[in-house]
């Protein structure tokens, strides 16, 4: 049993903590309200705006494990302050870049930063709280950074409306540095000599594989599928993720341990958990320029309307629990994601003309969804392990959920992007305008306003929302493909209370199973 002399200010320490992790909460969603307004500022295309968007998430996926394992090895404390330490310098390049690639490569450093933060900003409970605190501070943390996903596109939203865009990047500053005074004033040192040595080779691996995937996806639309290049970046991605499992097969500690898609509730839970992450990160991409651009939004109107689908989100974490006592993971997994399938096709018959109102209702029942589902799938997932095998398996799903994401904002971004070029009427325009006009609605707007052709507004918003549904349509076949999936090889029974797996604490298990537990 643990025997910790409570220090009394253990509470200050979790408090920066708290702010630390609700830093990296709004920032997942804060640059989806802001890229409108950056790419109307850089002329960035939907592409680019990809890039912003997926250069955090792939660089935060393929280092999260390792950042853990260094963490270990060289104190929890220190790489927690190295964490935060890189995350406000990529904020402030954030804040201060003058073009679409530094903010590329700013929100890239900002992924390695959050790759720190997010399993440390747990693992370093244990050296502050007795067992009997420790779920109380666990609940803290998990809540703060479940609070920052709503509050950043309403935090964004203010900032856009009164200061230039990189102030999405400057509000990070402050919090970062807080975080980074009371980490070295109120945190202890600890850390495990006997923790295995980091994977270099597996990690570049995962680096270089889900990097070489991203960036065909992305870059198709342009190119061509049948590109050399496309074809070559693809094939590369394929050869480089296989080498990848071949090797976390044969060594004998995994960095991801591929075994446990072996266990059937674990391998379904997480492929309905990654999908429901995958439609979730392609609609916050797709969303903000159809009520910026289309609806005529600003950007503070954009992030409070988003709010129903959080609304929807809220009652569903809070209702998920009871339903699977009742009814079992199986049944709420498969219906939650039968109602994002029934959302989604919802959305796909948005027109110019649907108005806000039709868009409040079906995001409302897309949180609901989300919550049903990815909620007892997490939890199911980890159900399904030993106590042995609980950390292990949270990072394997946080792993699968941080690619379902960036492939979900790949992939439906560049059928958006495609979809919308092929649509745009640009009849009568220079070559050159035409195509800069097909990069993004945004773009296709700031040209007609200057050159006064209201036609080619009306035919960028068509085209928009033409790209939307399409994008909505592949999101409920695929969440409804899923449902189906669950429904036939979930475990059927209702869950028993798996005492072990529930006994794990912050050490075994990784931030998203543990905010999962808290919120259901």
């Amino acid at each position: 049993m643990d025997t910790i002399t409570p220090d009394p200010r253990r509470w200050w320490a979790l408090g920066a903590l708290v702010a630390s992790m609700l830093t990296i909460g709004f920032d997942t969603t804060i640059l989806n309200v802001a890229l409108p307004t950056m790419a109307r500022d850089l002329g960035a295309a939907t592409g680019q705006q990809q890039w912003m968007a997926d250069a955090y998430i792939v660089v935060f996926a393929s280092l999260m494990l390792p950042a853990g394992l260094l963490g270990d090895r060289f104190g929890r404390r220190r790489m927690l302050i190295t964490g935060l330490g890189i995350f406000l310098v990529g904020s402030l390049v954030g804040m201060l870049a003058g073009d679409v690639d530094a903010v590329i490569a700013a929100r890239a450093v900002m992924g390695v930063g959050a790759a720190l933060v997010t399993p440390l900003a747990l693992s370093v409970l244990p050296s502050l709280f007795a067992p009997d605190e420790r779920t109380k501070a666990v609940g803290v943390i998990s809540s703060a950074s479940a609070l920052g996903l709503p509050l950043g596109p309403i935090i964004g939203g203010w900032l856009l409306n009164h200061f230039w865009w990189g102030s999405v990047f400057l509000v990070n500053v402050p919090m970062a540095a807080l975080g980074i005074a009371a980490c070295l004033f109120l945190l202890p040192e600890t850390s495990d000599p006997t923790s295995p040595k980091v994977d270099t080779v597996s990690t570049a691996l995962t680096a270089t594989g889900l990097g070489a995937l991203i960036y065909g996806i992305i870059e198709a639309p342009t190119h061509g599928w049948g590109d050399p290049l496309i074809l070559g970046m693809l094939g590369a991605a394929v050869a480089l993720i296989a080498a990848l499992v071949l090797r976390e097969r044969r060594v004998e500690r995994p960095m991801l341990d591929m075994t446990l898609l072996a266990h059937r509730g674990f391998l379904f839970n997480a492929i309905a958990a990654t999908l429901v992450t995958f439609v979730l990160s392609g609609l916050l991409f797709v969303l903000p320029p159809y009520l910026q651009a289309v609806l005529g939004h600003d950007a503070l109107g954009t992030g409070v309307r988003l709010l129903p689908m959080m609304g929807g989100l809220l009652v569903a974490s809070r209702t998920a629990g009871p339903v699977v006592a009742r009814f079992g993971v199986r049944a709420s997994v498969s219906a939650g994601l039968a109602v994002l399938a029934l959302a989604a096709f919802l959305g796909s018959r948005t027109t110019v003309d649907s108005g806000y109102g039709f868009t409040a209702l079906w995001l409302s029942l897309t949180g609901l969804g989300f919550g049903f589902s990815i909620i007892p799938a997490m939890n199911g997932a980890l159900g399904t392990l030993p106590r042995d095998r609980a950390g292990s398996g949270s990072g394997l799903l946080m792993t699968l959920r941080q690619v379902g994401g960036a492939i979900g904002v790949a992939l439906l971004g560049s059928l958006l992007s495609g979809a919308f070029r092929d649509r745009l009427d640009v009849a009568g325009l220079p070559a050159q305008v035409a195509d800069t006009a097909g990069n993004s609605v945004i773009a296709a707007h700031v040209i007609a306003e200057k050159a006064h052709l209201t036609g080619l507004a009306g035919s960028a918003n068509d085209a928009y929302v033409h790209g939307m549904d399409l994008v909505l349509l592949v999101c409920g076949v695929a969440a409804l493909v899923s449902a189906l999936l669950a429904a036939a090889f979930l475990p059927g029974a209702r869950p028993v209370e798996n005492t072990e797996a529930a006994d794990a604490g912050p050490d075994d298990v990784g931030p998203d199973v543990v905010a999962t537990r808290v919120d259901a």
